[in-house]
């Protein structure tokens, strides 16, 4: 009689990768249809069909109704910039920041680990955050619900009431009765921008899914130490993680840029009058990268605030007993000042209080804030130039420099 075959049980913490991508419906369905495999390959293969799936079938209706290039309406389809930065450029990016963000983060449960930040009375709590997070990123009823989302509001109300420009355009046709979509229209407004918005909201589910974990790591007394070089108590390593976000970052600047491209050139619009939308966009996406980080800051706080009171109180002891020993005439006989362990004590001893005084209760740099939103408002700068000619432009700039 053949033994019964063991039931294998699924350990996230003994898992290659902690990932916020490989999983889910969408993702199988990439794979059955060879757009990708079980590593996240055949990204350019991905970037490629959906974005022509998007893009091309737009381009042939309106060059068959005579849209693509001119005709009776104010914005032609060749000549719109939102569909290049929305279709060739945002699609692309978003696509290639899976890759990205699964390389970045999928070692950080193992860094928990290997730290030993997780206390072994809190791993079940862990293990349990992981779990959930993988439970939330396979969700079926997530993704049917981001589709509804989708098309009962993104598609309906959002675009239609807030985005969509209120002139002629090739997917629309303005009269007295109000919009009538076109053929290109049909097939923009019911698969190319439902396909484009459930990319970007699977991102700010993901994204969800990451807070969540992390907020519920948070909630573990983790063993943080306060003299640690990296100055935030050994979670250095989540720190670099804000950096694998940078493709989602530049598609909603290049989004945000095709939008405000069509209201200047066709709308009358100036690049100054749009200055809030440019700070509100760049100031949040900014703070949904780097906001989940702050979840660990009570924690640091308390860390480095314990790390003082300890640390003080033992550079005072031996500070106290150094001090009664070189300056107050208790050396032993014989014992030479120079090449003596205390001065080597001494020192390090400082060294370790001044870590410990450096230590950041926030676990990002300043460096981080700034390249994120410089990274979010790069693909706006060349509407600096509907301002003004590049020539004067380039003149200001070297009259800055020289």
């Amino acid at each position: 009689m053949k033994p019964l075959p063991q039931i294998v049980r699924h350990d996230p913490l003994r898992d290659e990768d902690f990932s916020l991508v490989l999983g889910g419906p969408t993702f199988q369905l990439l794979r059955r249809s060879h757009l990708s495999d079980g590593a996240l390959g055949l990204m350019w293969k991905r970037m490629i069909v959906i974005s022509l799936l998007c893009w091309l079938p737009l381009l042939v209706l309106s060059a068959l109704e005579g849209n693509a290039l001119g005709g009776n309406i104010t914005i032609p389809f060749l000549r719109d910039a939102e569909v290049y930065t929305r279709f060739l450029m945002a699609i692309p990016l978003l696509v290639c920041a899976e890759l990205i963000v699964h390389l970045r983060l999928r070692f950080v449960v193992r860094q928990f680990l290997e730290r030993r930040l997780i206390p072994e009375s809190s791993m079940p709590r862990f293990e349990a955050a992981v779990e959930s997070a993988f439970r939330l990123r396979n969700s079926v009823l997530a993704e049917l619900l981001l589709f509804a989302f989708v098309y009962a509001v993104g598609i309906l109300v959002i675009w239609r009431q807030y985005v969509a420009i209120d002139v002629s355009t090739w997917y629309a046709t303005r009269s007295a009765e109000g919009a009538k979509l076109t053929l290109a229209g049909m097939w923009f407004s019911y698969v190319s921008l439902p396909l484009f918005q459930f990319l970007m909201c699977r991102w700010y589910f993901r994204l969800f899914i990451w807070v969540r974990f992390l907020w519920q790591v948070s909630r573990i007394d983790l063993r943080l130490v306060p003299t640690h070089p990296d100055r935030v108590g050994g979670l250095s390593f989540l720190s670099n993680t804000v950096f694998a976000f940078v493709p989602i970052l530049l598609a909603h600047g290049a989004l945000l840029a095709g939008l405000l491209a069509n209201r200047i050139f066709y709308v009358g619009a100036r690049l100054p009058d749009f200055a809030i939308d440019i700070i509100v966009l760049v100031a949040f996406l900014t703070c949904l990268v780097l906001g989940p980080l702050l979840v660990f800051a009570p924690q640091l706080a308390h860390t480095k605030r314990l790390g003082l009171r300890e640390y003080g109180t033992l550079a005072e002891r031996y500070v106290r007993t150094f001090d009664e020993k070189w300056l107050r005439g208790r050396v032993p006989p014989g014992e030479p000042l120079i090449g003596s362990g205390d001065i080597q004590s001494l020192a390090d001893m400082g060294a370790s209080y001044e870590v410990v005084q450096g230590m950041r209760i926030m676990p990002f740099t300043n460096f981080a804030v700034l390249f994120l939103a410089a990274v979010t408002a790069a693909p706006m700068a060349p509407l600096v130039l509907t301002m003004m000619p590049l020539q004067e432009l380039l003149q200001k700039l070297l009259g800055m420099l020289f």
